[in-house]
């Protein structure tokens, strides 16, 4: 299971990371994400667990837990929205609608 964790300090590493869900399970993969051109924590991160219901404990158990004077967001990570044609807004993207800037003509 993937879990997406967040409100974590900026100076923890991926291994900081592990290390403190390795009480609940296996950790196939712990990642801070960074930021591309600084590099820096972005201050979330992903774990990836083998054992569903181990990752569902951790889930349970560290929501809201301290780690280095912050409260831990922890959740089921959610799969990752398309960003494909057709997608987002919820507006009506049509520039030829009858509700278009553009009606008028010289």
């Amino acid at each position: 299971m993937n879990i997406y964790v967040s409100n974590l300090s900026f100076d923890l590493q991926d291994e900081d990371l592990k290390g403190f869900f390795i009480p609940y399970g296996e950790v196939s993969s712990a990642k801070i994400i960074t930021d591309r051109e600084t590099g820096r924590s972005r201050g979330f991160g992903f774990v990836e667990m083998t054992d569903d219901a181990a990752a569902k404990k951790a889930i349970e158990e560290l929501n809201g837990a301290d780690m280095e004077g912050r409260a831990l967001n922890v959740n089921e990570a959610k799969p990752k929205a398309d960003k494909g044609f057709g997608g987002g807004g919820g507006r009506d993207r049509n520039f030829n609608s009858s509700r278009s800037y553009n009606q008028n003509r010289y």
